[in-house]
């Protein structure tokens, strides 16, 4: 199937590894073109050159109100056009409410929660119809994550915050959606494996409850997102699509 990503553009906020490279890497094998962001100049610009001459890496931080009109900027700079965005953000710091500290709070609101709006209100500024605007959030939206507060805080606020803006942005034909990873093999996931005093025990623990038995693939991650970005996807708004083997039960 043709998903209709030829000659597209999409903005890809930390993206230089994860789920956010694989999704750039699947957009790009798919004919898009790809403006990836990561905290450095190095960081984004090596991870960009991997990906090839269709990628463009740009040093960003999500807390930067400046950041949004930096980053489309680039793309239409770049690539001539800017046709959706998928934001991503790192994981915020692992702790139960006694361990997270209020510097810890409010520097994880201003990147993963108002960074993710700021991002996300100024796309829908500069995006016409046609247009997406997609957010990685976590299993954490539907069901709390032991040992992940912070996370299991602001990531169902995001998700509100998503189905009300699919809400207001529908009537210009611009969509938007969420994913919801959970045991995705990354790099970010094995760490929270090895906080444990177990690691392998707890990697078999999460595994007996996915129906499909495995972790999934970051490539596989990607392939989701890349068709949420999609024209191919144009009827689906305001969804929050579980990537997790089948360990959501709920509908």
């Amino acid at each position: 199937m043709d998903l209709g990503l030829k000659d597209r553009t999409y903005v890809l906020t930390g993206a230089t590894r994860g789920l956010g490279n694989a999704t750039a890497g699947e957009l790009i094998a798919d004919g898009a073109k790809a403006v990836i962001t990561g905290r450095t100049e190095e960081s984004a610009r090596k991870a960009a050159a991997a990906l090839g001459p269709d990628a463009l890496g740009v040093a960003a931080d999500n807390a930067d109100p400046a950041t949004p009109d930096r980053v489309i900027a680039a793309a239409r700079g770049h690539f001539g056009r800017f046709d959706g965005i998928l934001i991503s953000v790192g994981g915020p710091p692992a702790g139960t409410t006694a361990d997270v500290t209020d510097d810890q709070w409010h520097r994880a609101v201003d990147t993963i929660f108002l960074g993710a709006v700021r991002l996300a209100r100024t796309a829908a500024a500069a995006l016409t119809e046609g247009g997406v605007i997609a957010f990685v959030l976590s299993a954490s939206v539907h069901e709390p994550i032991p040992g992940l507060t912070v996370s299991n805080a602001l990531r169902p606020g995001l998700a509100g915050f998503a189905k009300s803006l699919s809400a207001e942005l529908g009537p210009r034909g611009i969509r938007v959606v969420g994913l919801l990873p959970h045991r995705i093999d990354t790099d970010r996931v094995r760490e929270l494996d090895a906080l444990s005093d177990d690691p392998q025990r707890t990697r078999q623990h999460h595994t007996a409850q996915i129906p499909l038995g495995r972790y999934g693939t970051p490539a596989e991650f990607g392939k989701a997102a890349a068709f949420l970005l999609s024209p191919a996807a144009s009827y689906l708004t305001g969804i929050m699509l579980p990537v997790d083997g089948g360990a959501h039960h709920g509908f």
